[in-house]
């Protein structure tokens, strides 16, 4: 099995966003006119049948949520591709905006003429305000050839894709904090029910999907499910696309098949821990993601394999840290992050957050007590049940794996205990 495949990533390097002609020889647009002339109904088929889950974190079914919009009556709907990509150590969407933009766009169509939408908005980081005018610059290029905007194709069919800046909230990557800064209001996540999916933008019905999400729908209907599908495993189908990073030889964007192990990734796709290190622990999905400790790195990454073992795929992120790096540093830097990003709304999360990286503070200063290993545990098991949204509920993350698994270690200078790691 080839560790490194060109699927979702094929065209990248084969077009300059400037020259739509040379997407459009490479096969660009193919997916959309499919879309078109066999309906909404056959796109979600095949959605179905590739097996595709939104690559946003959440992994839910993409066709489900489709077909749900697809259903839904109103007079006005919306379309959003989330490209806040804030979660720390990932940064493959980021390629795919850079790299091939008209893919993007053209699963926001598809996506668009499924749902029974118009209107469709890019809402991009602000700290990619590099790619902005690049974006509205390769969408006006796609208006004016006919892919965009009034009777495309042909069809009948209007769309047209507004580009919208973040300012920088690590919270707006949740899909209502996004929509509540959009609409003017402070970005902080909104209750639930009703979701999104029903009142959403301007209390409009609205659909959102994440970048890589639309990428992996453009390359189905181009290739088709079922190629689609070859790759991967039974439960696992088609490619990923994930950000290699840390203490690892080859850091950058990889798309791999589902279905390789966490060593194969390291030493086959990374080429190994830099300075010929060993690895001491591995973060997967960023921040908010599990620690995952080196003796599972056969552990096959898959959502059944790694859901079995309490590790979500989810944005893709996978974080290599050597024998050098420090359990505790590297949670305290972790957990100020969250505390600086926690918006405030609920008590679990704003409070939990300055305790949590209190204590850790006193326990990396080697003043801290087996107390307060205790107090943080049951503070962060508080966050995880009981804050509002998934910022809250998955910041304690990394803390809870780190202490099932590097209880040693954490408690090494606690109480006077001396324990080599």
């Amino acid at each position: 099995m080839n560790r490194v495949q060109k699927l979702i990533t094929e065209n990248f390097d084969k077009y300059h966003y400037k020259n739509i002609d040379e997407y459009i020889e490479i096969g660009g647009f193919h997916a959309l006119k499919k879309a078109i002339h066999n309906g909404a109904d056959y796109v979600i088929s095949q959605i179905k049948l590739s097996g595709l889950r939104g690559r946003g974190g959440a992994a839910f079914p993409t066709w489900k949520k489709w077909h749900i919009g697809h259903n839904r009556k109103a007079d006005r709907k919306f379309v959003f591709c989330n490209a806040d990509e804030g979660e720390p150590g990932t940064f493959k969407d980021r390629e795919l905006l850079k790299k091939d933009p008209y893919k993007i766009i053209e699963g926001m169509t598809i996506s668009a003429f499924v749902n029974g939408a118009n209107e469709g908005y890019i809402y991009i980081r602000e700290e990619y305000s590099y790619l902005h005018d690049n974006f509205r610059e390769a969408i006006e290029i796609a208006e004016n050839h006919g892919y965009l905007g009034k009777d495309i194709l042909n069809s009948g069919f209007d769309f047209s894709i507004k580009v919208f800046s973040g300012a920088g909230a690590y919270v707006c990557g949740e899909n209502s904090s996004m929509i509540e800064s959009m609409e003017g209001k402070a970005g902080r996540p909104r209750i639930k029910p009703p979701r999104i999916g029903e009142v959403g933008y301007l209390n409009k019905p609205t659909l959102v999907n994440n970048v890589e999400t639309l990428a992996c729908v453009t390359t189905i209907l181009k290739h088709g499910a079922e190629e689609y599908a070859r790759y991967g495993t039974e439960s696992s189908t088609g490619t990923k696309i994930i950000s290699l990073c840390g203490n690892i030889k080859r850091p950058g964007v990889y798309e791999i098949p589902f279905g390789i192990t966490l060593k194969e990734i390291i030493y086959d796709v990374g080429g190994g821990v830099e300075k010929d290190g060993k690895v001491k622990f591995l973060q997967l999905g960023g921040a908010s993601g599990a620690i995952l400790p080196r003796d599972l790195l056969e552990t096959k990454y898959s959502y059944e394999d790694l859901d079995a073992n309490g590790f979500p795929i989810g944005s893709g992120s996978i974080l290599v840290a050597d024998e050098t790096q420090s359990i505790v540093k590297f949670l305290e830097a972790i957990e100020d992050f969250f505390y600086h990003e926690s918006c405030g709304k609920c008590t679990p999360c704003r409070e939990g957050k300055r305790q949590i990286s209190k204590i850790l503070r006193k326990i990396s200063a080697g003043e801290g007590t087996m107390d307060d290993l205790n107090n943080i545990e049951k503070i962060a098991n508080v966050m995880k049940h009981a804050s509002f949204c998934g910022l809250g509920q998955t910041a304690p993350t990394a803390l809870l794996s780190a202490i099932k698994y590097f209880s040693p270690e954490l408690c090494s200078n606690i109480d006077g205990i001396r324990v080599t790691y």
